[in-house]
């Protein structure tokens, strides 16, 4: 028998904004290939952004319904009941349940009404640096504090309980974490918005749970207890999780790369395509997994239908097939159609928030904050390796003055 090589695993101590160096090799020698997983599957790894592309875009070939980071932590199991989770539905399954929940993150009209939270949470976190005591740990305080607080005034999660989200996390993303530990983890969360269930379809407000209830009321199939709580579970612990971690991360490789940090602030207009740049440009480390349905063929491989496919995400953004010179963090890009949110029917449901708490996060520090630095050699900054959101476990920041709203 012959051993398949491993996947390649994110390595930010020696590249800390790039895919490991296996994927440009791939690109060009071998796009698709079979490699061995962290839990022990089997897949076929796709590394270039035709291939990730077609992969992600065809829900009929391959099926999200193993879990799309099943190769990567212990507590999925692929085989398991899909019990509600809507990541890991497909077909009119998936489009029912997405039609009543898209559109309270992405409609243009719903934007527009979040807006004003989202840069009044986005102003409160740069007023408390202010007088803070420096070098300042970045991560919880302004990051993660900018996005735990925006998903949860969305739900309508009140400060006192907002400590289930960060729990949730931690265990669900932590590949060390059993199916047990992860079950045992997520009942407090699962219980607390059961609650929050009833008393929405009681007394509805204008949070994206009772927007949900209301929207699905008149349909033949309303969404159930379990779908509301699936569904809002998911976007709490997802949405605050990775967008935080985007955040450090993407603040990270501005202020590594100094003309870039200058062009920003002195044209904060730019946050918009500073913000989708860092998205392409950091990608997602670990891939996207998919089953095929059928027997196929991607980039020109067979893939026989039940193998494990994993569509390497930040190897697409990278690739030269979408912008000759991918390697390189250019906040005046143009936003191409790069993959940093996932694509096709699966694409991340919460994007459009994402994007406008990077964007405003990043517009309010170069302009009220350009003196912002790196209080510490770059190489010092430690990385995450406990989690599947990759970035930096913190960084030390410093400044010279905050300015006034």
């Amino acid at each position: 028998m012959t051993t398949l090589p491993d996947l390649p695993m994110p390595r930010e101590d020696e590249f800390p904004f790039d895919p490991p160096p296996e994927y440009a090799a791939l690109r060009t020698g071998d796009p698709v290939v079979k490699v061995s997983c962290p839990t022990g599957i089997e897949a076929w790894l796709v590394s270039t952004y035709e291939g990730v592309r077609d992969v992600l875009g065809d829900g009929r070939r391959f099926t999200s319904r193993p879990g799309q980071v099943a190769h990567i932590l212990t507590s999925f199991d692929p085989e398991s009941p899909v019990n509600g989770e809507f990541s890991r539905l497909d077909g009119p399954e998936h489009v029912r349940i997405r039609r009543n929940f898209a559109p309270q993150l992405s409609h243009a009209r719903r934007l527009a009404e979040l807006r004003p939270l989202v840069e009044d949470i986005v102003g409160q976190a740069v007023d408390r640096l202010d007088g803070t005591a420096q070098p300042l740990m970045l991560h919880k305080p302004f990051s993660r504090w900018i996005t735990t607080a925006v998903i949860a005034e969305l739900i309508g999660v009140p400060p006192d309980q907002r400590f289930l989200l960060h729990d949730a996390a931690k265990a669900l993303f932590d590949p060390a974490t059993t199916a047990e530990e992860l079950d045992t983890a997520l009942q407090p969360l699962w219980a607390y918005l059961y609650g929050l269930v009833t008393t929405r379809r009681a007394a509805p407000g204008d949070d994206v749970m009772s927007r949900m209830i209301r929207h699905s009321a008149d349909s033949d199939r309303p969404l159930t207890d379990l779908e509301l709580v699936r569904m809002n579970g998911a976007l709490l612990v997802a949405g605050f999780d990775t967008t935080a971690s985007m955040l450090t991360h993407g603040l990270l490789a501005l202020l590594c790369h100094p003309r870039e940090w200058a062009r920003l602030c002195a044209d904060p207009g730019l946050a918009p395509s500073a913000a989708e740049e860092l998205v392409r440009y950091l990608g997602v480390g670990v891939g996207l997994m998919r089953q095929a349905t059928e027997d196929t063929r991607v980039c020109g491989r067979d893939i026989a239908a039940g193998d494990y496919v994993v569509a390497a995400v930040q190897s697409a953004n990278r690739d030269p097939a979408l912008h000759r010179d991918g390697d390189v963090l250019d906040v005046t890009r143009k936003p191409g159609a790069h993959v940093g949110f996932g694509h096709g029917a699966h694409a991340c449901v919460g994007q459009q928030i994402a994007r406008m708490e990077l964007t405003s996060a990043l517009r309010a520090l170069a302009t009220r904050v350009p003196t912002l630095r790196l209080a510490c050699p770059a190489d010092e900054v430690e990385f995450k390796k406990d989690s599947v959101v990759r970035g930096p476990v913190d960084m030390p920041v410093a400044w010279k003055e905050v300015a006034p709203r």
